[in-house]
């Protein structure tokens, strides 16, 4: 693990009216936890910082320090909001960030070698792990125990089970 390496946290989501508020969704497990990371930055490193005014179903209206009219909160509409690795709180032992399994790689008992942890997906139904040497040829496995029977992150890798016919050969 990296703890230079930054997570991304949240995702702005475009203006809301004319004043300058944002749409910001939260990528924490616990939404509301946003607010309490610092430093916030930009893919290019800027520092960013916002303050909640209200929050919707799926989404939170925040102010944007330096952003004051609708055209610079659309501005950042897209922008990906990130923290360091190193600001979250600790975890147990047998514990990990979904982020920590983002470059581990990936093989099976017998030693076949899929590539590594390209992202973790969540859309609600679970979780997946897309697996392989690159975005073209990766592929999705679900993130549930017969799929990846065993985490090592210190070792740096997952134990898979792609099941047979999973993979176009």
């Amino acid at each position: 693990m990296t703890v230079n390496r930054k997570i991304c946290v949240g995702q702005f989501a475009g203006a809301h009216g004319v004043r300058g508020l944002v749409k910001l969704r939260s990528f924490a497990g616990e939404p509301e936890a946003i607010f309490g990371y610092a430093p916030l930055l930009l893919e290019d490193g800027r520092e960013v910082k916002i303050g909640l005014k209200s929050q919707a179903k799926d989404h939170f209206l925040v102010a944007v320090e330096g952003v004051g009219d609708k055209e610079a909160a659309d501005a950042l509409r897209g922008d990906k909001v990130f923290i360091p690795r190193n600001v979250l709180p600790e975890i147990g032992k047998d514990e990990y960030y979904d982020a920590d399994l983002i470059g581990l790689m990936a093989a099976d008992e017998a030693g076949h070698d899929y590539g590594r942890v390209l992202a973790v997906h969540d859309y609600g139904a679970g979780a997946f792990l897309e697996i392989g040497a690159s975005k073209k040829n990766s592929f999705m496995l679900p993130f549930k125990n017969p799929f990846v029977p065993e985490v090592d992150v210190k070792g740096g890798k997952v134990t898979v089970a792609v099941p047979e016919g999973w993979l176009k050969e």
